[in-house]
């Protein structure tokens, strides 16, 4: 595993339209502060360190609203090949506000809204809705 955002946001997106009750990644201290981002907007209940020695992993529950998974799709923007980064007024809401953009700041991972809020551009991470 290279890139352990896209693993991230694929197992979310895979396990929600498998209706899942939770899925497990690979524990890092970034897919623990990008979780604790999705988990402030909505999108997961906070992770779940599990595991002892090498194998790590962190388990994330799916929410769900009346059957719906509230993760309907995911798109990685900034990857290992081309990083893309933006400042904090070129950060635009997502699908009219029905989603989510997270942005790698200095003060650690942000949604959209926060980023602008708090001022603070950097690396485009994905969208989410």
């Amino acid at each position: 595993m290279k890139d352990p955002i896209s693993n991230l946001i694929i197992q979310l997106k895979n396990g929600s339209a498998a209706q899942k009750e939770s899925t497990t990644v690979p524990l890092s201290n970034f897919v623990v502060d990008v979780v604790a981002a999705l988990a402030r907007k909505g999108y997961v209940k906070p992770g779940v360190q599990k595991g002892k020695g090498v194998q790590k992993s962190l388990e994330i529950g799916l929410i769900y609203t009346d059957g719906k998974a509230r993760i309907n799709d995911v798109k990685r923007l900034s990857k290992p090949s081309k990083r893309l980064y933006r400042g904090y007024s070129e950060i635009f809401a997502v699908k009219q506000g029905y989603g989510s953009l997270f942005v790698s700041t200095p003060k650690g991972i942000l949604s959209d809204d926060e980023a602008r809020a708090q001022k603070v551009g950097g690396e485009i991470l994905f969208n989410i809705w």
